[in-house]
């Protein structure tokens, strides 16, 4: 499997984990000039955006560790373009999927609330 079909199957997988948690599906792969949300849901009172990181090995760290601050600004900038095109005012929540997944085994980890923007 590339990269691409992995981190295309990664994200595939998220959707159907966050889909039976309860959550509803928004967008997927949303672009603001050269930056991308993975996926926006929605659940309850809240927009969830979340981001997904999908690896064959945590052997140089869990694929959470990826969502540095830096990729964690870009993700907010995208968010808040989403958001405000789509004239949505709710409570906002960043979460990240991270996924190991190899022929021996496939971990999921949901972090829920896992970042937050700084004023």
């Amino acid at each position: 499997m590339t990269n691409e079909e992995l981190g295309q199957w990664g994200e595939e997988t998220a959707c159907n984990l966050l889909a039976s948690k309860g959550y509803k599906i928004e967008a997927r792969n949303f672009r603001f000039n050269k930056n991308e949300i993975d996926i926006v849901l929605s659940k309850d009172a809240y927009f969830i955006i979340a981001e997904v990181k999908t690896r064959q090995t945590a052997e140089i760290g869990e694929p959470w560790k990826a969502v540095t601050r830096s990729k964690q600004r870009q993700i907010i900038k995208v968010a808040n373009h989403y958001l405000q095109s789509n004239n949505i005012a709710s409570h906002v929540r960043f979460d990240v999927v991270s996924i190991v997944h190899n022929q021996y085994h496939t971990k999921i980890l949901h972090i829920e609330d896992a970042f937050c923007p700084i004023a």
